[in-house]
């Protein structure tokens, strides 16, 4: 039996949120490596891993919001935990080694291809983990196509959002780099449901028992929480604000040649020793 599906029980206040979710986590997460790609040192990668588990925590919960508006009318729905957390993992793991690539090795070229790719594929991996923990008296059927076209979708958004955050150019191509992360976030996620059939078994009763939104709601804790961390860090941060390094290298000046030497390095001339006349340097007795 065919299950009548519902992604949208609560109207446009899911999707909304869950894209300001995921918006929220790609600015953080982004702004984390584009601090981590302008200091660098030996503080890099604790930012890298923050902003790793900023992203990671902020596709998850997204994934999650989204997940409170899908309903299926016919069945009650409920979500193994176990499994839940794994795609809580695999988020972390996979999207922390697209950003370390691009911290270590720049935004730019097979690097920032490689970044993107892994990011994408950890967000799509993430997405269809946590589906594969959804419970139900059924199972789930996917259009191999539409599947294909949102991971598609994962990692040419996740590639252009690491691209714009290696820019180094200040607030606002932060603030763009979130955007197309929260569309590649959001994007994937409702492209891959749209994906979904259901195929009831119709051995169990017409949908009771708690809602999606109760189900879901303790999970978001932790996560939630993260990002509020998160957020503290970057706020307290002057360089997450200022989009520059701490010690800027000299401006080069037009028509003084790159290797001049700096005025405290400029060589004095050697002093001269005036040499007295011959004569006036032994004392003999015809000159005393």
């Amino acid at each position: 039996m065919q299950g009548t599906v519902e992604g949208f029980s609560y109207g446009l206040v899911t999707p909304l949120v869950a894209y300001v979710m995921a918006c929220l986590g790609g600015a953080l997460g982004l702004r984390c490596t584009t601090r981590a790609l302008l200091v660098g040192g030996p503080g890099r990668p604790g930012w890298l891993a923050l902003g790793s588990m900023a992203i990671a925590s902020g596709v998850w919960t997204m994934h999650f919001i989204g997940m409170m508006g899908f309903t299926v009318q016919e069945a009650p729905i409920h979500y193994d935990k176990p499994m839940t957390y794994a795609s809580l993992g695999v988020a972390v793991l996979m999207v922390g080694v697209g950003i370390f690539i691009v911290g270590y090795r720049g935004a730019s070229g097979t690097a920032l291809f490689t970044g993107g790719t892994v990011t994408g594929l950890g967000i799509a991996s993430m997405h269809y983990l946590g589906m594969a923990g959804l419970r139900l008296d059924g199972k789930l059927e996917y259009n191999t196509v539409t599947v294909a076209a949102s991971v598609l979708i994962a990692m040419v958004a996740a590639t252009a959002a690491l691209w714009a955050a290696g820019q180094v150019r200040g607030v606002l191509w932060s603030v763009g780099a979130s955007l197309v992360m929260g569309l590649a976030v959001s994007g994937m996620h409702y492209t891959g449901m749209a994906a979904v059939k259901v195929h009831l078994h119709g051995t169990a009763d017409p949908a009771t028992g708690d809602s999606p939104a109760a189900l879901l709601a303790p999970m978001l804790i932790g996560p939630l929480a993260l990002l509020c961390l998160a957020g503290v860090v970057v706020l307290f941060d002057p360089l997450m604000i200022m989009g520059r390094p701490a010690s800027p290298r000299p401006e080069h000046k037009p028509g003084v040649p790159a290797h001049a030497p700096l005025p405290h390095q400029t060589r004095r001339p050697a002093l001269r020793t005036r040499r007295l006349p011959a004569r006036s340097r032994f004392r003999t007795p015809q000159n005393r």
